[in-house]
């Protein structure tokens, strides 16, 4: 199946530090993102979405910087072509402001979709931080 790779910019009045705890931990993620989060005894995320749970390895993460989630399939943990979301923060040296910069590598949805998805996924996170 071919993997769409979406990437978008969303500016938020917020600090780096508030922003990433919502990125980074399944508290914060499970109150934008996901219906519920949870941590396994691998230390693997397991999102569920739609009563669906999609299992996923901390890939890297740079405090207040980066964060990426490798989403596997735990009956295939050797598949190769991985889905993966990555959230990084950036910042714009002349402005100060802050960027959230979202890469969703997945089969699931078209660009249009995906596009739709992720604004009103920002705007909730936006709804909840003030930013």
């Amino acid at each position: 199946m071919v993997k769409n790779k979406f990437i978008a910019d969303y500016q938020i009045n917020a600090s780096k530090k508030i922003v990433f705890q919502y990125l980074s931990t399944a508290s914060g993620l499970e109150e934008w993102f996901a219906d519920n989060v949870r941590i396994n005894e691998d230390k693997n995320y397991i999102f569920n979405f739609d009563n669906e749970d999609h299992y996923a390895r901390l890939a890297s993460l740079r405090s207040n910087a980066h964060v990426k989630f490798d989403f596997f399939d735990p009956e295939n943990p050797e598949e190769r072509d991985h889905s993966y979301i990555e959230f990084k923060l950036e910042e714009n040296e002349l402005t100060q402001s802050l960027f959230l910069k979202v890469i969703d590598y997945s089969n699931e949805y078209e660009e249009d979709e995906l596009e739709a998805i992720w604004e009103g996924l920002i705007y909730k996170l936006k709804e909840i931080i003030g930013g």
